[in-house]
């Protein structure tokens, strides 16, 4: 899938989150709702990293462009070495590490650990990204015609007012782990639920993805998931626009009022 509906399938899948959660009896307090559909509406893009034309690769300069060749080639040297018989040769290393489930869980586990070990300006640095690559995808239009400087001033802004939230009792940074040293360790899920929505958005495209990676299927460890073929799409195309956008946006809204229990 394209960017904006990669951003809106990630808010969407934390708002439902969100209700499972209070359906368990483990609720959100609201700014952990409002700021983990933020950065998992970001982690959506983010195993696009791998793509040198992606939102991500515009999203923080010459950073993020040197990011993305440096990711590419990792990628690609990963598919390389480990690729079965049956899997291509290939140019470079798009939708391979970058989209996996074990990419996933590092990066979430990853994040989570430097919130609780780096304190405050590491929540911060993980705010702030996933703000400014959620602007990229859901504002995807007056991003691109903005400057650079604006939105990340306006990631800025966003991380340092969502922090100072989080931080006040109650408001969020103990939600599911309570003891104060594992404070903010909630932090990486949303990114490991942006990373595996990304890539099951892009295992309904024609394409597929190997989200299961390295497990071999069909003598390919590199085996492109997706539904039978005749349910895909092509990335950009109408389904895309006309009905998976507005499914999100459904199933965000219906998902957010019942994770603040005003149904349900």
């Amino acid at each position: 899938m394209m960017g904006p509906a990669h951003s809106l399938s990630g808010a969407a899948a934390w708002l439902g989150a969100g209700a499972v959660a209070a359906g368990l009896d483990h609720p959100m307090p609201w700014p952990t709702l409002v700021v983990g559909a933020l950065i998992c509406a970001g982690a959506a893009l983010a195993p696009d990293l791998d793509h040198h034309a992606a939102t991500i690769s515009r999203s923080f300069g010459p950073l993020s462009r040197l990011a993305c060749k440096i990711i590419d080639a990792v990628a690609h040297a990963v598919y390389n070495a480990t690729r079965g018989r049956r899997d291509p040769r290939r140019n470079g290393g798009h939708r391979t590490l970058t989209h996996t489930g074990i990419w996933a869980v590092l990066i979430g586990v990853g994040c989570s650990a430097a919130a609780v070990y780096g304190g405050r300006w590491a929540v911060l640095a993980i705010l702030f990204v996933h703000a400014v690559l959620a602007v990229e995808g859901l504002l995807w239009r007056q991003a691109r015609v903005s400057s650079d400087v604006l939105v990340w001033l306006l990631g800025a802004t966003s991380a340092w007012v969502l922090a100072d939230v989080l931080d006040d009792p109650g408001n969020g940074k103990a939600w599911l782990f309570t003891d104060p040293a594992q404070h903010y360790m909630w932090i990486g899920m949303p990114i490991v639920l942006g990373a595996i929505v990304h890539c099951v958005g892009d295992a309904i495209t024609v394409s597929g993805c190997p989200i299961l990676w390295p497990i071999p299927i069909g003598r390919k460890r590199w085996y492109p998931v997706g539904p039978p073929k005749f349910l895909r799409f092509r990335a950009g195309s109408w389904v895309e626009y006309k009905v998976l956008t507005p499914a999100f946006f459904l199933i965000g809204g219906a998902s957010a009022l019942g994770a603040l229990g005003v149904i349900g």
